[in-house]
């Protein structure tokens, strides 16, 4: 989920919500990233995804940046349109699966816009047990999950009242059993010599700051990532830097970074040298700094 900057109203109108939606659309199928639920609230949004194929964070950061400026482009003002990067909950299958759809679908009635899940037009629930094949959700997967329409309904009315039982952790919420929890964990413990920078396992594939690193980057440079001018000299430098920050921050691979539509245009093995010659430059700028007199 993802929240406007300051809890400002970021989807005010039909327009907004659709737009939002065609790109949830555009980017789930672009990166064969699964949807089984979602709601637009008039200040924020969530979403439950499968990130089958580890590209969840490239997926999150493409929805919400290309939102972003459109909302600025057609809305005026300045600035970043969400308040962070987006929050994420790791999920159990089957009923703990159930209860975050639930939850989700409920947004609207707590809020006390609609009674009846169904009144609210911007969340999946529409999208169930319809005869029409959703553009956007995999209404199969859900409807199988669930069992009956009538089930649906019955048992997200039976979560109304109830808060959702996520766990908080130091590698991010989850949601799920006790055994689930713990075996989540043990993928996720510090080993000697496999370590990041946020004291996550290199090969953690949950919970990366991709999102975040590249979030600072941006505003360190002031400038968007997708904005960088790679046929210039002073593009590729950026880019250089992009990747260092990638690499000993995230802790991808090359194999990981060479997805980001940015490194697109290069070759696998070109990304070993450009990260050796951007870090030695770093180094060098960092030596060259002269040192502060004592005042």
């Amino acid at each position: 989920m993802n929240r406007g900057i300051k809890g400002e109203d970021i989807f005010t109108g039909n327009k907004n919500k659709n737009q939002f939606l065609n790109y949830l659309e555009e980017k789930s199928k672009k990166m064969k990233i699964p949807i089984f639920a979602y709601c637009i609230m008039n200040n924020h949004y969530h979403i439950v995804l499968q990130n089958t194929n580890c590209k969840m964070s490239e997926f999150m950061r493409q929805l919400d940046g290309e939102y972003g400026k459109c909302y600025r482009k057609h809305n005026g003002g300045k600035g970043y349109v969400f308040q962070d990067r987006y929050k994420s909950t790791l999920i159990q299958e089957d009923s703990y699966l159930r209860i975050s759809i639930a939850y989700l679908l409920l947004n609207p009635v707590r809020a006390g816009i609609v009674k009846q899940i169904d009144e609210y037009i911007w969340s999946s629930i529409r999208d169930y047990y319809n005869r029409e094949e959703s553009e956007i959700v995999d209404t199969t997967f859900v409807e199988e999950l669930f069992g009956s329409k009538n089930e649906l309904f019955q048992f997200v009315y039976s979560q109304y009242g109830e808060e959702i039982p996520e766990i908080k952790t130091r590698y991010g919420n989850i949601l799920g059993s006790p055994d689930f929890l713990k075996e989540a964990l043990k993928k996720y413990d510090r080993r000697k010599g496999n370590v990041g920078i946020y004291g996550k396992r290199i090969d953690d594939k949950y919970f990366e700051p991709v999102e975040k690193v590249i979030w600072e980057f941006e505003r360190m440079k002031s400038i968007n990532i997708d904005d960088i001018p790679v046929d210039t000299y002073e593009g590729k430098r950026l880019r250089g830097e992009l990747l260092v920050h990638l690499k000993d921050r995230s802790g991808l691979s090359y194999s990981e970074i060479i997805k980001f539509d940015i490194f697109d245009d290069l070759k696998y093995t070109s990304l070993s040298p450009i990260y050796r010659n951007t870090k030695k430059r770093l180094k060098g700028m960092r030596k060259e700094k002269p040192m502060q007199k004592a005042p």
